[in-house]
């Protein structure tokens, strides 16, 4: 098989989405039990962002993508280190990747 094949194979696996909705998560702890029900992580798992990058990077099934909805301006701020976090370690992966977004509000009129 050649490098060529075995890149389109690659590129045709089917990524995991998850999806973690911060209306449900005030803080980091609310976060990590959302995020360890979700990913299936060990229950020793370090609540912490080097727990989390070290998992991303080497126990967790790829290929993988997480994504956060409804986040709050306030939670952007509050929550930018697990955000550069995970932009890293999509940097680092070919197989995950990572996306957020902002909670929508309707017009009023």
């Amino acid at each position: 098989m050649t490098s060529l094949n075995l890149c389109k194979i690659k590129l045709k696996r089917k990524f995991m989405t998850v999806y973690i909705d911060f209306t449900e998560i005030g803080d980091y702890e609310d976060f990590y039990t959302q995020l360890k029900e979700k990913l299936k992580l060990p229950d020793d798992f370090g609540d912490n962002l080097d727990a989390l990058y070290d998992s991303i990077t080497g126990f967790v099934e790829m290929p993988l993508h997480i994504e956060f909805v409804n986040m709050s301006v306030d939670q952007l701020e509050n929550f930018e280190d697990l955000l550069i976090t995970l932009e890293d370690a999509e940097d680092e992966l070919e197989d995950f990747t990572f996306s957020y977004f902002l909670e929508q509000y309707e017009d009023e009129e």
